[in-house]
């Protein structure tokens, strides 16, 4: 006997989520707990079977009430069942775990397919947003996270989006933060932190309407794996320093399903990272199992002798593939030396590259203001610039 736990959201047929009908469809018949009649009727149109005589007091079930969860499972019969609660079951209904200590008891399987949580929609679904307060307003985490149910309701271009078109906008966002950091500008970076918020939240309403998890179910597990990998902190372990805590970051990393299922140490670093600084990730695990040079000697040396691997390659054939093989080299023992150096590869990159436009953009500026073009200019002319570029644009 199969019993499938269903959120019916908040009462509002629109917002039954497609996991949540398929739920429902793939079991046939199903007793549903205070929903209205047009979601009743709703579901009944779609060849779902609605019991209604499994159940007196639907609102003692949904409070929690031992005696009647015990009544209730007493009278059902060994047939597949889907029980539809209002809401999300798992934080919408008070009486999820006396019905599974019930449902256990009587040797049934249990299966819980989420729902729209009815925080997200306090309002009436078909009545407009309030107008917006004045920007010294405060909101709450319940406010934002109806913004957005209601933005997927009524906004034709947040109708459109899934997971994957919004890929580029969670990039952008994060890079934006980035910047904001790196700028030391406190006023940008709360704002940017709230717009790569607004991605979090919204890829967790997309996941919400198809039954796959809520934004609660994101809060829970990130919550969960902080207070699992810090048993220091929530526990009892003695962790001294930051080396001690790095290792056992790891080894609690390793005993979770995900981390048992890796192959390899290095398994788990994002392949789209930048590649300086994915190969100082990589570089950064290997070293807390002691494959590591001792000290910046060792990485110095092995620099030297990428540099003339790199000059034999290019000596033997300019365009050959061992070229950039050996470049390949060069660049991650750069990134290793950095590592040493306890300098993060990428940051340095980037603020190079920031400097290089400051100084560049300098001198077209200077040239443009002479009535001339950079590209006019012979190569002492520019170096000359580039000197004035360094003192004026540093």
């Amino acid at each position: 006997m199969l019993v499938r736990i269903v959120g019916l959201g908040p009462g509002d047929p629109s917002l039954l989520t497609l996991g949540g009908l398929d739920a429902l469809r793939g079991v046939g018949r199903a007793v549903t707990l205070l929903a209205p009649p047009d979601l009743v009727r709703y579901l009944a149109e779609r060849n779902i079977l609605v019991l209604r005589d499994r159940v007196e007091d639907p609102a003692l079930v949904v409070r929690g009430s031992t005696e009647a969860i015990d009544e209730f499972v007493t009278r059902l019969d060994d047939a597949d069942l889907a029980i539809g609660v209002l809401g999300n079951p798992l934080s919408d209904f008070p009486g999820l775990p006396p019905l599974l200590h019930a449902l256990e008891a009587r040797g049934a399987r249990t299966e819980i397919t989420p729902g729209v949580p009815r925080a997200t929609l306090s309002a009436a679904i078909n009545m407009p947003l309030v107008p917006l307060p004045p920007g010294s307003a405060h909101h709450t985490w319940d406010d934002l996270v109806e913004i957005m149910a209601r933005l997927r309701q009524s906004c034709p271009w947040d109708r459109e989006q899934t997971h994957r078109t919004l890929l580029p906008y969670l990039l952008e966002e994060t890079f934006e933060v980035v910047e904001a950091i790196e700028a030391n500008d406190e006023r940008e970076l709360c704002g940017e932190l709230g717009d790569l918020l607004l991605q979090i939240v919204f890829h967790a309403q997309l996941a919400s309407e198809t039954g796959k998890f809520t934004v609660a179910d994101v809060i829970d597990a990130l919550s969960n794996k902080m207070i699992r990998r810090h048993p220091h902190v929530f526990g009892d372990a003695v962790i001294e320093d930051v080396e001690q805590q790095w290792k056992s970051w790891e080894q609690l990393k390793a005993q979770e399903s995900a981390g048992k299922a890796r192959a390899s140490r290095l398994d788990g670093i994002p392949k789209h990272l930048g590649a300086l600084q994915r190969g100082q990730r990589m570089q950064e695990k290997a070293g807390r199992v002691g494959f590591d040079w001792p000290d910046v000697r060792g990485v110095l040396d092995k620099l030297a002798e990428e540099l003339r691997e790199l000059a034999e390659a290019r000596r033997a054939k300019q365009d050959d593939p061992a070229v950039r093989e050996e470049l390949g080299d060069v660049f991650f023992t750069l990134v290793n030396f950095a590592r040493t150096l306890g300098i993060d590869a990428e940051t340095a990159m980037r603020e190079a590259n920031d400097k290089f436009y400051k100084r560049f953009s300098f001198m077209e500026r200077r040239a443009s203001a002479d009535g001339r073009q950079l590209s006019d200019m012979t190569l002492d002319e520019l170096e000359e610039l580039w000197q004035l570029a360094k003192i004026e644009a540093a």
